[in-house]
């Protein structure tokens, strides 16, 4: 069954007094550096910060009396699942969410923050989607699939219709794709208002699963993403036929672009954005002189990542940027070396954040050391400078991208 623009009017109807009219805004310092016109749909700010609220509730709106009694059931890891869980608290509907095994515990504790009872099995997804499928037809749940349903396509579709009057002269959306419901929701509605803008999906290239299959290739999955939320090994067949006939074309960005541009969004805009939506604007960034001299707006489809892979991404960034940098010194083993280092770096504008010094486990002579000094700095022009000082003051220094 095909999704409606007017399925979609009547979906953002139902659900405008439960949900965030979330703000499209400029991404001012990313328009800059990127050369382009770009906006951002801030679905990181929704309920549960993530779009994926807007249809479970459109979903769980349409059951009858006999099935919010009953309950609901759905299987998820992520985004999904807090969102049904959310809205079904809100209605008074009992909701079990399925999760495989490992799962970490901060989503299972989110998701039962808002009442759901969470079941873990399996140790695959396919495996615990039987499992679910398997306890709604044992205790006559309503089970809701998070992207092959209309009544969820179209929940979705309700993003791309608030964003159509709040930014009506858009020339291009870019979408980020795993099982085809947002896409196919947000392209319904925005086409069928402006059917000039150009709407383009963006997915992590291990994931491509509905770029191949419209392009008529075989696909296998990769291992792992971060763009976990659109990693989809078999999306909705109704969902890709909407995207075959609706979006201009179909990119996808690795791991590392994904990973520089979730740090992006947070150094540039102070987004905090989750891989899905960091897929989006790697593909952007892969295709600056296509975006250029178009008012582009990218759907920053939810904002929900893990702290401990966040602080790490961030470390990262700051690594790639030369702001962190390790420096190795050679130096004689005597006292005041560290001293003396330690002054020229202070006196040069950055700091010292880590020292390493060992005897045993190096190469160079037994009267010698190797002393490692992990520092913050501007950026790399910046380590460039404090380096050549060191080594006019007789250090020996060698920053660590001249040893890989």
């Amino acid at each position: 069954m095909t999704v409606t623009f007017e399925d979609i009017k009547i979906a953002h109807e139902a659900i405008k007094a439960f949900t965030i009219r979330t703000p499209t805004v400029r991404a001012a310092r990313l328009s800059v550096h990127l050369g382009i016109d770009l906006y951002l749909k801030l679905e990181n700010l929704q309920y549960t910060n993530a779009f994926k609220a807007r249809g479970a509730l459109n979903k769980l709106l349409t059951l009858d009396a006999a099935q919010r009694k009953a309950g609901v059931i759905a299987c998820s890891a992520g985004n999904h699942a807090q969102g049904v869980a959310y809205h079904a608290q809100n209605l008074g509907i009992p909701a079990t969410i399925v999760m495989p095994n490992g799962t970490p515990f901060n989503k299972i504790q989110k998701t039962q923050d808002f009442g759901a009872r969470v079941i873990l099995f399996g140790r695959q997804f396919d495996e615990s989607v039987d499992e679910t499928l398997r306890l709604a037809g044992e205790q006559a749940l309503t089970f809701i699939h998070p992207f092959d349903d209309p009544a969820v396509v179209a929940g979705q579709g309700t993003l791309g219709l608030e964003l159509m009057e709040q930014k009506p002269g858009l020339d291009a959306l870019v979408v980020p794709i795993g099982g085809g419901g947002l896409m196919a929701g947000v392209a319904t509605a925005v086409k069928a208002i402006n059917p000039q803008i150009e709407v383009i999906g963006a997915q992590a290239d291990s994931y491509a699963a509905v770029k191949q299959r419209i392009e008529g290739h075989s696909y296998t999955p990769g291992r792992g993403t971060l763009a976990e939320g659109i990693a989809v090994k078999e999306p909705s067949e109704a969902n890709v036929t909407i995207i075959r006939k609706l979006v201009s074309r179909i990119h996808v960005a690795t791991e590392r672009e994904i990973e520089e541009a979730i740090f992006d969004l947070l150094s540039d805009e102070k987004l905090v954005a989750e891989g899905a939506a960091g897929a989006g604007l790697a593909v952007i960034k892969n295709h600056l002189d296509y975006f250029r001299g178009k008012k582009t707006c990218l759907i920053l489809c939810g904002g929900n990542v893990d702290s401990r892979l966040l602080s790490t991404l961030i470390m990262r960034g700051m690594v790639r940027e030369g702001r962190i940098t390790r420096l190795r010194f050679e130096i004689d083993d005597t006292p005041g070396q560290l001293a003396d280092i330690s002054r020229i770096i202070g006196e040069s504008g950055a700091n010292v954040i880590e020292v390493i010094h060992q005897r045993m486990m190096q190469t160079v002579s037994l009267k010698q050391a190797e002393l490692d000094v992990v520092i913050e700095a501007r950026d790399s022009a910046h380590v460039r400078e404090i380096a050549d000082t060191l080594r006019n003051k007789g250090f020996i220094v060698h920053t660590m991208n001249e040893l890989s």
